[in-house]
């Protein structure tokens, strides 16, 4: 079995800058590896104001992107409509949570999560705004809010926590392949995604 761990966070400027060159990458693949999404938890649970460092810095990465990335933009609006909060982990529990109802509902969360957040400028560190996600997809809200906070969804997320960790992973979006006893470091190309499948193709 051949394994391809695709290391995000819904809540990561960067993997949404990601999403044109990974679906390439992923549409050109060898039928015989695998694609396994695993969180990596960027920003732990709190609810206080993030540092305005924080806010500069990641306003930051927004510019360089939108500059580097072709086709990517922010909705800058977030920033002056919102209380803003360094906090991913409750939007990883939320793909967890969508993936529990249906099979594929974890890709229309994140995909949901990040056009709430750098689109319509919500704030989807609220469970709220989660909620509203989870309507949005069609998932049965009762069931969602409950699973949410649930001891399962969390252990689960620290599991995928930890995995990504062991594999060395430290900054998202990360790509590890796994061969055998084997995993190798994919360098990630947010404009070419066939250096990444040349890479990926000389492991295999």
């Amino acid at each position: 079995m051949t394994r391809l761990y695709y290391i995000h966070d819904p809540m990561c400027s960067w993997c949404y800058a990601f999403i044109e060159a990974w679906s390439l990458l992923q549409n050109n693949l060898s039928g015989e590896v695998e694609v396994v999404y695993l969180l990596g938890g960027l920003a732990p649970d709190t609810t206080a104001p993030m540092p305005l460092t924080v806010q500069q810095s990641i306003q930051q990465a927004w510019q360089r992107i939108e500059q580097t990335i072709p086709g990517i933009r922010f909705n800058w609006e977030f920033w002056s409509r919102n209380r803003p909060i360094r906090s991913t982990y409750p939007a990883c529990r939320a793909v967890i949570a969508a993936k529990r109802q249906s099979a594929g509902a974890d890709l229309k969360m994140i995909r949901a999560i990040q056009d709430a957040y750098y689109q319509k400028a919500k704030n989807p560190a609220l469970l709220e705004i989660l909620a509203e996600c989870a309507e949005v997809i069609g998932l049965d809200a009762d069931t969602f809010k409950a699973d949410l906070v649930s001891t399962d969804v969390e252990n689960e997320l620290q599991r995928q926590i930890q995995l990504s960790r062991s594999m060395g992973v430290d900054s998202y979006p990360s790509l590890r392949l796994m061969r055998s006893e084997a995993i190798y470091s994919i360098a990630i190309d947010y404009r070419n995604f066939r250096t990444m499948l040349d890479e990926i193709n000389i492991h295999l």
